[in-house]
């Protein structure tokens, strides 16, 4: 090789790795956002991001040119832009999960005589992006997609129960809001609870987000044996009894089992 062309991949590999550098630099800045933080400051986006302020600086306004971040022309407070919403929705309709778990949470929905909610994690919270609801309850009117807190929420726990450690710890750094009595917010309870989640594999909500709500969940595994989403059953307080749950964990396992085989996850056992 001339030395012309060793000039040249040599700038070509100093290209490639500063193109991945931003790239790294902009996902960083783009999880600085949440439900919790839903506008940050310039300072508070560098600080939270680990990037020097005229880096973060250059960053945004770069992301504001193709629309990933927008900024609020009162405070100058930044926030996610409109793009992420439409491709996070394109990204949606594309799941594997949603084509593939909907028979089987229309089933679930069905033995149980409760509604069966699916939902995805996005690294702080989980996202419910289908649900079904029995015929007698069922409304006519448009679900939307919604958040969820993944400490307090039976999809939440069975899917963060199963995350590495440093994500678990990064969902309790962010806080652990207190909505119900029985809400876990301290970290060493909700580390217990997660614990105990492993050993018999499914999660409860004990009323831990909305007083009137009990659910039990199971994990569901990617091809990889990753756990990225969870299916559930809900239903009132008064109905969903200590005997149902019970009752009803089988199933439910079951069901999140039959859907990561679905998706291509062989079990050793």
């Amino acid at each position: 090789m001339t030395g012309k062309n060793l000039m040249v991949t040599d700038k070509s590999r100093k290209d490639d790795k500063s193109r991945i550098q931003s790239i790294v630099k902009m996902m960083s800045i783009l999880e600085c956002f949440s439900t919790i933080n839903r506008h940050l400051t310039l300072a508070q986006v560098a600080q939270l991001a680990g990037l020097p302020r005229p880096t973060a600086h250059r960053m945004l306004s770069a992301m504001k040119e193709i629309g990933f971040i927008e900024q609020d022309s009162r405070t100058s407070s930044y926030g996610l832009g409109i793009k992420l919403f439409e491709l996070g929705n394109i990204s949606l309709a594309n799941m594997d999960i949603l084509r593939e778990a909907k028979p089987f949470i229309d089933r679930l929905s069905k033995l149980a005589g409760e509604s069966s909610h699916l939902g995805v994690f996005n690294g702080f919270e989980v996202v419910v992006v289908e649900r079904e609801e029995p015929l007698e309850r069922q409304s006519r009117g448009i679900q939307p997609i919604e958040a969820s807190p993944a400490h307090c929420t039976g999809v939440g726990k069975a899917l963060l129960a199963f995350q590495r450690p440093e994500v678990i710890e990064r969902v309790i750094a962010a806080g652990l809001k207190k909505f119900t009595t029985t809400t876990i917010s301290k970290a060493e309870d909700l580390r217990k609870e997660l614990a105990a989640i492993r050993k018999r594999g499914y999660a409860i909500d004990n009323a831990e987000h909305q007083v009137w709500v009990r659910c039990i969940a199971g994990p569901i595994r990617n091809s990889s044996g990753h756990v990225f989403a969870s299916i559930s059953v809900t239903g009132s307080a008064d109905r969903m009894t200590d005997a149902k749950i019970s009752s009803l964990a089988p199933l439910v396992v079951q069901t999140a089992e039959a859907i990561s085989r679905q998706l291509g996850y062989e079990s050793d056992y």
